[in-house]
């Protein structure tokens, strides 16, 4: 877990929320204030990324007027400091969270995020992403089972037509295309980053002008080990699969998590 949590005061300003996450390059910050001894309550709020698309951006609000306490997630998902790895990772997987408060009875003193779970499992020996290697090898298998679908937006389209799919659909990133070629792809993360901390009009932005390319990819036939170190290597949460040079889906950090909740589950279950 991360023990130097950043936190925020609840009257800070979206678009100050967004420049602190690009520069520690972070993806959430925590809401409330310091009380037991220099932590913050089990009772702070958090603030995502996502929150900042979907709760702000892709509803028209302006960041630079809105504060961080109306978009925030209260209380906080917390998990104890004892628990095992794949107990959190149950945890974000059935509550659809992309972070975790580690809480020591009423205070926070660390925080877990989904990318922390993943790079744990890829580099514990025998740990479940090396078993998963075996149940999915290829990569192909999971297509069939987890890989999202190929969501895509034109290059011409705004930010905020962007933000809308990704509120709309639930998703934290869209393929971008070119003349009907999937030529790069927008994330949550760049977003937040490139058009909120820069205080850019999510209106008249276009998606091209922020959009990363070239694309991450990786071939169907790897492993999801493979996949989960390039996202590690890479600092990112999407990357899209490709069959002959061509990309036929898009596999994410939560793809990844999922699997290793749904082979853990019945543990998970008996014990809880």
């Amino acid at each position: 877990m991360h023990r130097n949590l950043e936190i925020v005061p609840q009257e800070t300003t979206l678009v100050a929320a967004a420049e602190r996450m690009r520069g520690q390059h972070i993806g959430s910050l925590l809401v409330g204030s310091t009380e037991t001894q220099g932590h913050p309550s089990s009772r702070s709020g958090i603030v995502t990324e996502s929150d900042l698309i979907r709760k702000s951006l892709a509803k028209g609000m302006d960041p630079s007027l809105s504060a961080v306490d109306q978009i925030m997630t209260s209380p906080l998902l917390t998990i104890a400091p004892d628990r095992p790895m794949l107990d959190a990772s149950h945890s974000m997987e059935m509550n659809q969270a992309r972070y975790l408060g580690v809480s020591d009875k009423d205070a926070i003193i660390g925080i877990l995020s989904m990318r922390d779970l993943a790079r744990y499992f890829v580099d514990s020996e025998g740990g479940p992403i090396r078993d998963l290697d075996g149940a999915y090898r290829p990569l192909g298998l999971l297509m069939r089972s987890l890989i999202e679908a190929v969501e895509t937006i034109a290059s011409e389209r705004t930010v905020l037509e962007a933000a809308q799919t990704m509120a709309e659909k639930e998703i934290g990133s869209l393929f971008v295309t070119q003349a009907e070629e999937i030529v790069g792809i927008v994330t949550e993360t760049d977003l937040v980053r490139k058009v909120i901390a820069d205080h850019l009009p999510a209106s008249s932005t276009s998606i091209k002008s922020v959009m990363n390319y070239p694309l991450v990819q990786i071939d169907i036939d790897s492993t999801v080990r493979d996949a989960s170190r390039l996202m590690a290597k890479e600092r990112i949460r999407h990357l899209a699969v490709t069959e002959e040079n061509k990309v036929v889906g898009l596999v994410s950090l939560r793809d990844l998590i999922k699997m290793v909740s749904v082979r853990d589950r019945p543990r998970f279950l008996h014990n809880t």
